[in-house]
């Protein structure tokens, strides 16, 4: 018998009816639904809700080779849980006749004082409080020196992140297939300070400048960590990735077009 773990935001009514909808149907199959703390045990994943419920809920589903996960959108914008709630159930039959498509989405990792995080999005480090003084951050790649960005902070981006935050900062957008890290300062003290692309092949090393003053480091909005002059943050892309199922009839561009209208004239 499959497993199937369903994880939804229990803070909107319209994921509470897809989730008992979703158990009806997965029963009336001979699938199991699991406890989430069965997790490990599941065989594929539904996620019911926005995209910050996948943020929470994707580290549960990185560590297994081979298994998919299935975002329906509960929420209001919806780029990473793409498949409509009309369309639930044909995506539910898909999958299980095995005649579905996927994406791949590359996860960034941060090593934080010995300890290991996992973004889907972002990361970012700016100043510990809104009134606090311009942050001066340095960067190595493969340890040699980039640059030091002065400003507010700056987003290390995804390219499945490079529609969220980078963007809402003057970032480009990547294709969510791409291998690639976006480096977006924000609020820049000097004007030339631009955002950069890099290959995903290499790896970060970052560290404040200024001596006495403290800063944090913000993963997929999710998890803070406060980090000084003397805290090295280290990121790389993790051998990990998230399996993400998606829409049959779905193309990257149409998305943008979707929920960016993207090339639309506005006015």
């Amino acid at each position: 018998m499959k497993k199937v773990c369903i994880i939804y935001n229990t803070e909107k009514e319209v994921a509470k009816e897809l989730y008992k909808e979703s158990i009806k149907y997965f029963e009336k199959r001979k699938i199991e639904v699991l406890e989430n703390n069965r997790d490990k045990e599941a065989d594929f994943a539904v996620v019911i809700g926005g995209d910050g419920t996948l943020l929470r809920a994707f580290k549960q589903f990185i560590f297994k080779e081979n298994f998919y996960v299935i975002a329906i959108n509960a929420g209001s914008l919806g780029f990473l849980t793409e498949i409509k709630k009309e369309n639930i159930f044909e995506e539910y039959d898909n999958f299980l006749s095995n005649n579905f498509k996927y994406e791949t989405r590359y996860i960034l990792e941060a090593k934080i004082k010995e300890k290991i995080y996992y973004a889907l999005n972002e990361i970012v480090v700016s100043k510990a409080g809104i009134t606090s003084r311009v942050l001066r951050v340095a960067f190595k790649a493969d340890d040699e020196y980039m640059c030091t960005y002065k400003g507010d902070g700056v987003i290390i981006a995804t390219p499945t992140g490079s529609t969220a935050y980078s963007m809402s900062a003057g970032g480009p957008i990547l294709k969510s297939s791409m291998k690639a890290m976006v480096i977006t300062p924000i609020a820049p003290h000097n004007l030339n300070t631009r955002p950069i692309v890099i290959g995903g092949e290499e790896s970060l090393k970052l560290q404040m400048e200024d001596k006495n003053r403290d800063g944090q480091v913000i993963i997929d909005g999710q998890v803070s960590e406060k980090i000084d002059s003397e805290t090295t943050v280290d990121i790389r892309y993790s051998k990990m990735t998230l399996n993400l199922v998606i829409p049959k009839n779905r193309s990257y561009y149409s998305v943008l077009r979707e929920k960016l209208k993207w090339g639309d004239n506005l006015c």
